[in-house]
């Protein structure tokens, strides 16, 4: 059985969405484009925007990684405004939003209502409340490694709906059917189910 890699960094998976590099080649794989916020040439946003439209190949799945981030060295109003531009460009070209955040989930969550396309937080690893509001808001929620080894992010996994959570590597060296096992174990389901439930998952953010 294939086990869909919802977001990762490596040009070996093919059965994923791979996230593009900025200024990096489009693979013949689905694939993810956008502008992370530690990327954000604030002197060249232009030529970055400009890359960006013009790799949005047949295999681009999804816009993204973007969002927010308080950790790296961008002026915040800078990367808010990246960012609803990359949510315009999603919802003028119909594809989802695969979001990076790190300290700023509520102002992402202010985000939510300027996008008509459906938003991924990528990486989640933070505590049962951001998750209930994520989820509230209607995001969904993409897991990796963590979950084999963290009780807390286990049990919120638990209790996130089957038809709200994807599956991911991300940058971490590990084989993604390790991560699959333990949450059908989670949600009580078997990896047929889960996988099947995934790939509906897809479907429906793929089609808006």
């Amino acid at each position: 059985m294939e086990f869909f890699d919802f977001h990762h960094h490596k040009k070996y998976i093919r059965n994923g969405i791979y996230n593009l590099d900025i200024e990096g080649i489009p693979p013949d794989f689905p694939y993810s484009i956008g502008i992370h916020p530690k990327d954000i040439a604030a002197d060249d946003l232009e030529t970055q925007f400009s890359w960006m439209k013009g790799m949005m190949f047949n295999n681009c799945f999804a816009i993204g990684e973007c969002g927010l981030d308080s950790l790296v060295p961008v002026d915040q109003k800078i990367q808010e405004e990246v960012f609803l531009r990359q949510i315009n460009i999603a919802n003028e070209v119909k594809k989802p939003i695969i979001v990076h955040c790190v300290r700023k989930f509520y102002e992402v969550i202010s985000f939510r209502k300027k996008a008509s396309q459906p938003m991924i937080i990528h990486g989640f690893n933070k505590k049962q409340r951001i998750a209930s509001d994520l989820l509230a808001n209607n995001f969904y929620l993409s897991f990796g490694k963590a979950v084999l080894y963290n009780l807390s992010l286990q049990d919120i996994l638990k209790n996130t709906p089957l038809n709200q959570f994807f599956l991911e590597t991300d940058n971490e060296d590990f084989n993604i059917e390790e991560l699959y096992v333990k949450v059908s174990e989670i949600k009580g389901i078997t990896l047929e189910q889960l996988n099947e439930q995934i790939l509906d998952n897809l479907h429906t953010i793929k089609n808006g």
